[in-house]
């Protein structure tokens, strides 16, 4: 057998510059490069060993500098979303708080089942120095270290603690990435003296491996009952997930709504699947939904999810199907998903899956009274809309009077990405995507601080779209220091920076619950009151934003703000758009309910009465059985 001698850390750059994943016959790169920030712990494993791949070009396996070792994984996320999961890059970070620094983008990446390779360095393999500098002594045994956090949040996690263990810990980490139902973060912890340490390799371990993203089929029989299911709904409504886009499944769906004439709502995941102006697209299902969504769901018979986890937000928690012998059909690659709602389960590709039911319902449709019902719907949510867009609110403009600007000045393949705050719910109403990844909101674990990192990601996956990073105070407050990678690579991307001094989304939240806002203001605090409701923080995040090497415009009004988007998407660097919104709204009406406790007993007449409201909304949650 052929060997080579190599460090750890060498043949580990040398076998992820060789993957390769594959699906419909067309091939990338696996892991196309690798995020870092060095220290003690990778400084001379790592990353000398991407410094001599670079170097003598015995691998190529690209290097990028992040500024924040959470921002280096979430914008490894985003161009793994923007590449449909196809692609996932590696992280490296050093011992202790870079590698902790991770753990958030971790459980983000597994939360929306997103793949990314993270490699934490660890503690001394041979613990010849102990306790090192930024270990963890633990009194319960020797091999516990902080990077045993990520076991909770990984998908796949391994310690490489000889040097021959990489080879299967390796082969491993290959197999999780590249598989639809299990994908999301793979951790390997690398002891920092292993990183250095050589072995001789199998010059096979380094061959150039093409993993097969394979698309599952659907059982005959599966389709066969499922079908059953649908034939006998009078009004039926699908709901499009992340699945849908992922496997590529639009135009089969939209082919399927228009052949059967049922409605697609649509989850943040799935939105742009079915373009919002198709005439059976009813928009965004669930707590922030859209009227015609929540409307139809009220009375659906026959639900057909496809693609989606079902997440409070997407089932107003438990409350937005309202039919009380409604029925669920999940087409989903993942059983976990496919039998929520005891549902009838069709574990398929989304793709396969809904062609395997258009041909089994060729011959059906809905009744022509429930297209009108459609059309009348769509109708008044249309309505809706344009109110919320037209609001001519002042002095400071309502936050949705700029994501209607917003979306008027990008043209369909723009990309617009968000994660928290009150944006996702008033997006998820008035967002008009056509394109399947022009809609980029991460809201299965909605981490404020994802935006701007994810920016840098999307733009990287596609740069031939246009990525407007949409965000508000608090986020932008939370993680903005990746701006400063998109100008050292030299990527232009539309930051939008939306402040209300303060935290809008769950101030509202705050004040419907009787907790009248409590610590949601960027405020002093009161020298009479001892509370944080004194006079506005002067903040200057637009000087924030320049020190950090952007371009920065500013907007007091929506007309200036749609000028200020045209110089931005005519700059060629990183350009912020700042605007100032009205903390207090208005936003768009609700129509879903969220579930969030509010105290049994209280000495605040406010959070009485909001107690009241929730338990009168609690009598309409119930499980789907």
């Amino acid at each position: 057998m052929d060997t080579i001698r190599l460090t750890t850390a060498q043949a580990l750059v040398r076998f992820l510059a060789n993957q390769y994943s594959e699906r419909d016959g067309q091939e990338q790169r696996l892991i196309p490069g690798m995020w870092g920030i060095f220290g003690h712990g990778n400084v001379a494993g790592i990353g000398q060993a991407l410094l001599q791949a670079a170097t003598t070009g015995e691998a190529d396996l690209p290097y990028y500098l992040a500024r924040n070792e959470q921002g280096m994984v979430h914008a490894s996320v985003a161009y793994a979303k923007m590449r449909d999961r196809l692609a996932a890059f590696a992280c490296t970070a050093s011992t202790g708080p870079g590698s902790t620094n991770m753990i958030t983008g971790a459980a983000l990446a597994t939360t929306n089942r997103l793949p990314v390779l993270l490699l934490p360095s660890d503690m001394f393999a041979t613990r010849a120095a102990d306790p090192v500098l930024q270990q963890l002594e633990d009194t319960r045994g020797g091999d516990v270290t902080v990077n045993d956090a990520f076991r909770a949040v990984s998908k796949y996690f391994d310690r490489i603690s000889r040097p021959e263990q990489l080879v299967p810990a390796a082969l491993a980490a290959m197999r999780v990435l590249t598989d639809p139902v299990e994908t999301g973060a793979v951790t390997l912890a690398l002891p920092q003296d292993v990183q250095a340490e050589a072995y001789d390799w199998p010059v096979s371990f380094f061959r150039r491996r093409v993993w097969h993203v394979g698309r599952p089929v659907p059982e005959p029989a599966a389709i066969e009952r499922a079908a059953r299911l649908l034939r006998q709904a009078k009004k039926p409504l699908i709901v499009a997930g992340g699945g849908a886009v992922y496997s590529g499944a639009e135009i089969a769906l939209r082919a399927f709504a228009e052949a059967t004439g049922i409605p697609v709502a649509d989850t943040h995941a799935g939105k742009g699947a079915v373009p919002w102006d198709h005439p059976y697209a009813v928009g965004g299902l669930g707590s922030t939904g859209a009227y015609a969504a929540n409307e139809l769901a009220k009375e659906a018979d026959v639900v057909l999810g496809i693609g989606t986890r079902y997440s409070d937000f997407t089932t107003a928690s438990h409350t937005v199907f309202g039919n009380p012998d409604v029925t669920f059909v999940n087409l989903n690659v993942a059983r976990l998903d496919a039998v929520k709602h005891s549902a009838e389960p069709l574990v398929a590709d989304a793709r396969l899956g809904i062609q395997a039911l258009a041909g089994a319902m060729a011959d059906w449709e809905v009744s022509a009274g429930y297209r009108a019902t459609t059309r009348q719907l769509i109708a008044r949510t249309r309505e809706i809309e344009k109110a919320c867009f037209n609001v001519g609110h002042s002095p400071l403009p309502a936050q949705t009077e700029i994501l209607g600007a917003l979306n008027e000045s990008l043209d369909d393949r723009a990309v617009v990405i968000n994660a928290a705050g009150s944006m996702p719910g008033d997006l998820q109403q008035l967002w008009r995507a056509r394109d399947p990844k022009a809609y980029h909101v991460e809201y299965a674990y909605s981490c404020m601080g994802y935006e701007v990192a994810a920016g840098v990601g999307a733009k990287m996956a596609d740069p031939s779209r246009e990525v407007v990073v949409l965000v508000g105070d608090g986020s932008y407050l939370m993680m903005a220091q990746e701006i400063v990678t998109m100008v050292s690579e030299g990527l232009k991307v539309i930051i939008v920076l939306v402040q209300n001094h303060g935290f809008a989304s769950i101030g509202a939240l705050s004040e419907s619950l009787g907790s009248q806002r409590f610590g949601t203001k960027y405020r002093y605090r009161d020298g009479d009151s001892g509370q944080l409701d004194g006079d506005v923080l002067p903040v200057d995040l637009a000087a924030n934003a320049s020190s950090l090497g952007a371009d920065v415009l500013h907007a007091a009004s929506v007309d200036d703000f749609r000028a200020a988007m045209e110089k931005a998407k005519a700059a060629t660097r990183t350009t912020v758009v700042h605007v100032e919104t009205d903390l207090y709204g208005p936003n768009p009406p609700g129509h879903g309910w969220w579930d969030v406790p509010v105290s049994e007993v209280s000495a605040l007449d406010t959070t009485q009465a909001a107690h009241e409201t929730y338990a009168a909304h609690k009598q309409a949650q119930r499980h789907y059985l």
